[in-house]
């Protein structure tokens, strides 16, 4: 049933009964935990071969770098062999890749600094003299990034996503006419949260922008590019090759890590970008450091023997998290197709769902959650400042509870979205 078609009655009703049963999830004493895309334990075990292919004083001295001894300094910006393997992630070639420590939202923060402090080439200022810096950023999308530019005093500005990628007409007025906007977030393959794939004229406008800074930067955050749910892949057409056709080819950095495929926090993290970025990015790295973690490099090497253990990999991480995702679908699908209390993402990827309120009370919806003992995302984390200008969107990361537990937190969800709905509808007969 359409709830803006009930009668008054009938909203009250629906009401009770939506309340009565928010009653009794609350008498469970739940305490269930989706507030961030984290793997389950049955997850981190599929790397637990990692804790021991690693173990003898000669697997540290590899015939490919000339038995050159991980344990000891050097090798400034990765070992050719994870060059490789990452490289193969984003399907670029492995002179375009630098490999740097255990985070690439690590490596995203420094790279912004770095164009703070030093500008994003030789030949162009620090972006900190340049007055106010301003970000496009796509909503709803990832807090992390939006936590960077805030902390660095860089405006934000909100740029719609449709199905098919950001609102590419928008995005390009704004790069054309401000040349204070330096950069813009993406996360182009299953986005956070909505799990959106950029289509190849998405992909090819952004290579063939032509933005007012000539020191404008693309922060293409490629978190997701193996993450597939389903058997067929959803492809994403490579931005370094576009930029390179469009005659763009130091526009781009790229952005990836294993986070989600190995350990959380034990990884390896890149940037890819031509060779002139990179080339200049070195010549900053040889301040902050003489090198990453080498043998933690060597580990993944080993562990995977080549991007077909990638691929395999994550089809053992696809199987744990395809049914959660189902699990929440099923559940919206049955309880709130038809009734406008709100609509949903249905992503092939990725480690979110986007939840929008037709009817904006996210942060009610939020509220009822935790006071029920069900952790999300706080209601406008995905926007910048963490304002929802329609307070309508919640993000949902299915991957840490079990099933058994999910089916329990969609049915607390709809209950929830039903309330708050129905008492906008009601306004103050709701507790009259």
């Amino acid at each position: 049933m359409l709830y803006t078609a009930l009668s008054k009655s009938e909203a009250l009703k629906e009401l009770a009964l939506q309340r009565e049963k928010y009653g009794e999830y609350r008498k469970m004493g739940l305490s269930l935990d989706m507030s961030r895309g984290k793997p389950d334990r049955e997850q981190l075990e599929l790397s637990d071969g990692m804790l021991t292919v690693l173990s003898t004083p000669d697997q540290c001295r590899p015939e490919t770098l000339g038995g050159q001894d991980m344990r000891n300094y050097g090798v400034l910006d990765g070992i050719p062999a994870a060059k490789e393997l990452l490289a193969d992630i984003l399907e670029v070639p492995p002179v375009n890749v630098i490999v740097c420590g255990n985070s690439s939202l690590n490596i995203m923060y420094d790279t912004v600094v770095r164009c703070m402090l030093f500008g994003s080439s030789p030949e162009t200022e620090p972006w900190i003299k340049q007055g106010k810096i301003k970000f496009l950023c796509p909503v709803p999308g990832y807090d992390r990034h939006f936590m960077i530019c805030q902390s660095l005093g860089i405006e934000m500005i909100n740029i719609p996503m449709n199905d098919d990628g950001p609102d590419m007409d928008m995005v390009e007025e704004y790069v054309a006419a401000d040349p204070q906007i330096k950069g813009i977030w993406c996360v182009p393959k299953y986005s956070n949260p909505g799990g959106v794939v950029y289509s190849d004229e998405v992909v090819r406008r952004f290579a063939r922008l032509r933005p007012a800074a000539n020191d404008f930067r693309i922060f293409w955050d490629n978190a997701y590019a193996v993450h597939g749910l389903y058997d067929t892949e959803d492809k994403l057409l490579n931005i370094v090759d576009e930029v390179e056709k469009a005659g763009n080819p130091h526009m781009v950095y790229e952005f990836a890590s294993t986070s989600k495929i190995t350990f959380p926090g034990s990884g390896i993290g890149c940037i890819a970008a031509s060779t002139v970025n990179l080339n200049y990015i070195r010549s900053l790295m040889t301040v902050q450091t003489i090198g990453h973690d080498k043998l933690n490099m060597l580990r993944h090497v080993l562990f995977f023997n080549g991007p077909e253990g990638v691929r395999d990999h994550m089809k053992k991480h696809a199987a744990i998290l395809r049914p959660k995702f189902e699990a929440f679908e099923e559940a919206f699908d049955g309880e709130l197709s038809g009734t406008g209390v709100a609509k949903w993402s249905k992503p092939r990827g990725g480690y979110f769902i986007s939840f929008d309120m037709q009817i904006g009370s996210a942060k009610r919806v939020w509220n009822l959650m935790n006071d029920c003992g069900v952790r999300m995302t706080n209601a406008g984390a995905t926007y910048p400042y963490g304002i929802d200008p329609n307070d309508s969107n919640l993000r949902i990361a299915p991957s840490y509870p079990p099933v058994s537990e999910i089916k329990i937190a969609a049915g607390v969800l709809i209950c929830c979205a039903k309330i708050a709905a129905l008492e906008e509808i009601l306004g103050a007969d709701a507790d009259a």
